[in-house]
């Protein structure tokens, strides 16, 4: 897949857990137990799911199965240093979808399994969205990258009613006539702007 500025499935990828880890960089002392737009997740829950999520990257790029890894990646993985723990998370998986080949190869998911390129765009949409979740519930910036939210937008079409039949997320709630498309694409994953 790629956009219309060019951006390939890598380039998406790093952008968007880029963007993610500048708001987890973004996140106080004092709001790691602030509630999230997330039902039930506070900040530091939020983070620790994407956290295991990017964990995931190496060993299902390398090959593995849901069954080889098993629990290593639940619970707290955030510790006593959730920067450090990120960072090191982020840097490992950058390493993963920069691999040759990586993106040609089968990556067996939970559900399937599919070329290392749709594994990716499935990271780099939760990525993205999760990055709205973390700063709305931190007072950070809410602005999603235009380019990436129309990318998002375009690839969601294809995926919604299954992400929906499984329960991953909310039916859209409604949005206004002259709703832009960063909170269109919001309500696609079940999101509700606040008022302004």
């Amino acid at each position: 897949m790629t956009s219309s500025a060019g951006s390939d499935v890598r380039t998406l990828y790093r952008r968007a857990q880029d963007a993610f880890g500048v708001r987890v960089h973004g996140v106080a002392d004092d709001q790691w137990t602030s509630a999230t737009p997330c039902s039930d997740w506070d900040v530091r829950t939020l983070v620790n799911h994407v956290l295991s999520e990017v964990r995931w990257v190496v060993p299902l790029f390398a090959g593995r199965t849901i069954a080889d890894v098993g629990d290593r990646f639940d619970g707290d993985l955030l510790g006593d240093d959730p920067l450090g723990r990120w960072d090191e998370a982020a840097h490992d998986a950058l390493d993963a979808v920069d691999a040759e080949g990586a993106l040609d190869r089968i990556v067996h998911l939970s559900f399937g399994d599919f070329q290392g390129r749709v594994y990716a765009l499935q990271l780099f949409a939760d990525l993205l969205i999760h990055g709205w979740d973390l700063s709305v519930a931190t007072g950070q910036d809410s602005g999603l990258d235009p380019e990436l939210v129309d990318v998002c937008h375009t690839w969601f079409a294809d995926w919604a009613e299954g992400y929906r039949e499984f329960g991953a997320v909310a039916d859209p709630p409604p949005v206004g006539p002259d709703a832009d498309a960063q909170e269109q694409l919001l309500a696609e994953f079940g999101r509700a702007v606040p008022a302004r």
